[in-house]
């Protein structure tokens, strides 16, 4: 209870003390993301390595080195058995036929049925050619940079410049942060993470707004005092809101880590990491770095937070 009332309470944190620190932390975090996507890459789910993908279930547990003995039968370039769960009950298989053919992969899964018996259940049967593997990897990545353009211009829009370079700098941290640990861990990158990351975007983005909303707003309030006190003012006023917005989102998006079991595993992990890092890089990226520029340089403060018009 001592926390939730910390939290709700109006605070008076210097957060711009700890800046330069974070400053460190962040590019730290994004130099060992690229290195580690560089070395290790990334595992490709099926839906842009193309192959099939077999999900099964048997009543006891399954001896994955029989399974894989067994499978050695079928004519595949690459088989990968990977258990679900604790049970040890459930298993996902994942395999590229030779040719790639629809006809040929469909061949592969029948065979595969054949070999394994009727004591599975089959959970999940997909096919996917290489081709449409690489038009969605493709799409993937041409929607994830339309989205951190298009939210660029908008706070370009909204705001100013400043502003702008600010969320597109904490954006691409996010992004980077969130891939690399991806990466790191060996999830799944599929479509489905495609779709958490995009959500990421919006979420780490929406934080940065309120706070870049409540700057803007005592830059017109406040015209004397120092920019310095100002930001730190600024991140304090919408502090409790951000944290108990973040532990809400963190709440659920664990319950699906937690019991959604493999097949959206790395869809929550990705949610997860993203509440964390969009709430720290709302505050130590996209707002502490406004410090470096003179905010009420130039043309005056009023057209520095209005770009629709007067202030009033």
């Amino acid at each position: 209870m001592r926390i939730f009332s910390w939290v709700t309470k109006d605070t008076n944190i210097d957060f711009m003390k700890f800046r330069k620190a974070a400053y460190v932390l962040s590019i730290a975090m994004v130099v060992l993301s690229v290195a580690c996507i560089m070395i290790k890459g990334f595992n490709y789910g099926i839906d842009f390595s193309g192959g099939i993908l077999i999900e099964l279930k048997s009543e006891n547990k399954i001896d994955m080195e029989q399974v894989r003995k067994q499978l050695a039968e079928v004519a595949l370039d690459e088989v990968n058995l990977q258990s679900i769960g604790d049970s040890g009950t459930e298993m996902m298989i994942r395999a590229q036929t030779k040719s790639q053919d629809e006809k040929e992969q469909m061949k592969a899964v029948n065979a595969i049925k054949q070999i394994l018996g009727d004591k599975y259940e089959y959970r999940r049967i997909e096919l996917v050619g290489p081709q449409v593997g690489g038009e969605l990897k493709k799409a993937g990545i041409i929607a994830s940079l339309i989205a951190v353009l298009a939210i660029t211009l908008y706070i370009w829009f909204r705001f100013e410049w400043q502003f702008a370079l600010g969320a597109m700098i904490g954006l691409m941290h996010d992004l980077i942060t969130t891939v690399g640990l991806l990466s790191l861990f060996d999830f799944d990158i599929s479509l489905t993470t495609v779709a958490a990351v995009l959500t990421l975007a919006g979420y780490s983005v929406n934080d940065t707004v309120v706070n870049y909303d409540r700057i803007r707003e005592n830059l017109r309030k406040y015209k004397k005092m120092p920019q310095y006190e100002l930001l730190n003012k600024s991140i304090n006023d919408i502090f409790s809101r951000t944290i108990l917005t973040g532990l809400t989102t963190l709440l659920a998006s664990l319950a699906l880590f937690v019991f959604g079991g493999d097949t959206l595993r790395s869809f929550s992990f990705t949610i997860v990491w993203g509440v964390i890092v969009g709430t720290y890089s709302s505050i130590y990226v996209s707002s502490t770095m406004l410090n470096l520029f003179n905010l009420r340089a130039n043309q005056g403060v009023e057209k520095a937070i209005n770009p629709f018009g007067n202030v009033d």
